[in-house]
C-alpha cells in the first residue's frame, strides 16, 4: 500500500516537532517551579496584562473556560493566586496574585526570557521577523487582523 501523505513534508507536522522542541527547553524549569505551561500564562494574564476575570483570561490565552478554571483551582491551592467574588455580582470572581504567585512568575519569566533567547540566537533578526510573520499568517490569515500577540 502506497501512502499519499508525506507525514515529514507537512506543514502542521513541523510545526508541531518544532512547538515541542521549544517547550523542552522550557518546560523543566516551570515544573521545578511548580508550574505549568498553562498555570504560568494564567499568572502572565493575571499580573503582566492586569487581567482580573477567568473568561478573560480564557480568551487571552486562547482556552476555554474549564481548563482556566481547572488552572486557577490548582493555583489557588498551591497559594499563588487568591479568587474573589465580584462586588456587583457574587457570581463573578476576580483573580489576583499572591506574593508568592508574584515570585513564582518572576522566576519563570527568568527561565523563559532565557529560552527565547536560546531559541531565537539560532536565528537572524531578518529570518526570525519573517517567521513570526509567516505564523501570524498561518494561524490568522491576515497578520493586519492581529491586535495583541
Amino acid at each position: 500500500m502506497q501512502l499519499d501523505y508525506a507525514l515529514h513534508d507537512a506543514i502542521g507536522y513541523q510545526l508541531t516537532l518544532t512547538a515541542r522542541h521549544v517547550e523542552q527547553r522550557f518546560e523543566p524549569a516551570l515544573h521545578a517551579l511548580g508550574l505549568t505551561r498553562t498555570t504560568w500564562c494564567v499568572a502572565l494574564a493575571a499580573e503582566g496584562a492586569g487581567l482580573r476575570h477567568p473568561s478573560e483570561i480564557a480568551a487571552y490565552i486562547g482556552l476555554d473556560r474549564t481548563a482556566i478554571s481547572r488552572a486557577l483551582r490548582q493555583m489557588e491551592r498551591d497559594g499563588l493566586v487568591i479568587r474573589s467574588q465580584g462586588a456587583a455580582d457574587g457570581r463573578t470572581r476576580r483573580v489576583q496574585l499572591t506574593p508568592a504567585g508574584r515570585e513564582c512568575l518572576a522566576a519563570a519569566n527568568q527561565a523563559a526570557n532565557r529560552a527565547r533567547r536560546d531559541t531565537e540566537a539560532r536565528l537572524t533578526k531578518s529570518e526570525l521577523e519573517t517567521l513570526k510573520s509567516l505564523l501570524l499568517k498561518l494561524r490568522h490569515g491576515d497578520e493586519k487582523r492581529i491586535t495583541r500577540l
